[in-house]
């Protein structure tokens, strides 16, 4: 009888804990993609200059937002996590499902388990994607990024400013659109004929290429042509115009791609193994630098104490007053150009020791970060649970505002180690794990004292008695 008590006991647990993960899977997906879409829709607008205007392909443009997708997909993955818990949870404490399963002698504890293993799950698939899949997202955004910039119609024409010489013509235009080409209150030297300059000036234009990107045509409108013959001075013309079209090769203005393996890459560009040989390199420098410093400084010791011994002997020999003299002045002359030396020495192993030293740092930091981030997955799942039961957030605009409350503190105290952390303030485990250690107790504060029935929301109206 027991048996079959405990085999459907089993059976039980098995469903609601299916039930529970599947109410998790909507709000889950819901809460991520909308914060990558609007981190996407951030990248795209502050990017808009950087993209549009320069006749580069939509392949192109397309491959650029797909690089930079991942780092979205690394912030959004956390905060879709904690708006799922608190969705699912706070939607079975409205319907009182919370109460009938905890009626039947289930904990808390018992109901966060599935939801604690998806937690951890996720965390591991973060992991992950953000030590193999990130860094090289990143790598070829930045490499991307670089090769749009280098291509583009306006891409010397300053407002106010001469451009080089593009074809023989040097292009003056006092006002620039870079998103859409347009040219104002422009003037264009034309010294591509050396029998005849012409310098046209317009009120407005615009650049661009040609369907085919061979050429670069500039249309002008509402100008003026100024023709000297470099040969008859007496040669000369003004021709007005309403619409006037330049067309030049587009030869040097062609969409390279650069190679990456050719383009060095930064610490967020990197594996954690790759950071921990920069890390193991530049530790190794600092121990030669201090083992550098203590051997100059036990030699110039040396050579002060050998001195000093050929002195107290020179005492007892029949030397005159004057070679004693001289002899010291000389021997107090090296001391002195060694000690300007060593002086030397060690300032410069003492920077290169700050400078590792640093760098140690810097990228010990990024290294626990890629542990830390990915944690937010688990930990966010301890404030999510008692906080939806509690609020009993099954809408989308309390569980919105709260998750968003919390990943603002979240990556405050992200922030706020990772800056201690890189200058020397605390370690970088303790700054990079420091957000997920304060969000960590303040859930199992709050899931402790809801487990136990203690916990009571109390107005900040309420008058205290």
């Amino acid at each position: 009888m027991l048996d079959a008590l405990y085999l459907l006991y089993l059976k039980s647990m098995k469903i609601i804990n299916l039930y529970i993960l599947r109410a998790h899977i909507g709000p889950f997906l819901f809460g991520f993609t909308t914060v990558v879409f609007i981190f996407l829709m951030q990248f795209i607008i502050n990017s808009l200059d950087k993209l549009l205007g320069k006749g580069i392909e939509t392949e192109i443009i397309v491959q650029a937002i797909i690089y930079n997708i991942p780092w979205m997909v690394v912030l959004a993955a956390p905060m879709g996590i904690l708006f799922a818990t608190l969705m699912a949870f706070g939607a079975m404490s409205a319907n009182y499902e919370v109460p009938i399963i905890k009626s039947a002698g289930t904990s808390l504890y018992s109901m966060m388990k599935p939801v604690v293993g998806l937690g951890f799950v996720l965390s591991l698939v973060l992991f992950w994607f953000n030590d193999y899949v990130l860094p090289e997202s990143n790598h070829q955004a930045k490499v991307l990024m670089n090769d749009i910039q280098k291509k583009k119609p306006t891409f010397a024409i300053q407002p106010g400013e001469f451009s080089p010489s593009m074809g023989g013509n040097i292009i003056l235009a006092r006002g620039v659109d870079s998103i859409t080409g347009q040219l104002f209150d422009v003037t264009i030297y034309d010294y591509s004929s050396s029998k005849q300059q012409n310098i046209i000036s317009s009120d407005s234009g615009k650049i661009g290429f040609s369907n085919d990107y061979s050429n670069l045509i500039i249309n002008l409108f509402s100008g003026e042509i100024h023709q000297r013959n470099n040969n008859e001075v007496k040669d000369y013309k003004i021709i007005r115009f309403k619409e006037y079209q330049i067309k030049m090769e587009a030869s040097g203005f062609d969409f390279n791609r650069t190679d990456v393996n050719l383009i060095s890459r930064g610490d967020r560009e990197m594996r954690i193994s790759d950071m921990q040989q920069v890390v193991d390199g530049s530790k190794k420098e600092a121990d030669y630098s201090r083992v550098f410093i203590d051997s100059i400084a036990n030699n110039h010791l040396d050579y002060v104490l050998k001195g000093k011994e050929y002195r107290d002997t020179s005492t007892v020999t029949s030397t005159t007053k004057f070679e004693i003299d001289t002899s010291a002045r000389n021997i107090l002359q090296r001391v002195q150009k060694n000690v300007n030396f060593l002086i030397s020495d060690i300032r410069s192993n003492s920077h290169t020791i700050e400078n590792r030293e640093n760098n140690v740092r810097k990228y010990e930091v990024e290294i626990w970060k890629k542990y830390s981030i990915p944690l937010a997955c688990f930990v966010f799942v301890f404030v999510g649970v008692p906080l939806g039961i509690r609020t009993k957030g099954g809408n989308f605009g309390i569980s919105a505002a709260i998750s968003l409350g919390f990943y603002i503190i979240y990556w405050g105290c992200l922030i706020a180690g990772e800056k201690l952390a890189d200058k020397g303030i605390i370690s970088p485990i303790l700054g990079m794990f420091f957000a997920d250690i304060v969000i960590f107790l303040v859930g199992i504060l709050l899931m402790i004292r809801i487990n136990n029935e203690m916990f009571q929301f109390r107005s900040v109206f309420k008058k205290v008695k």
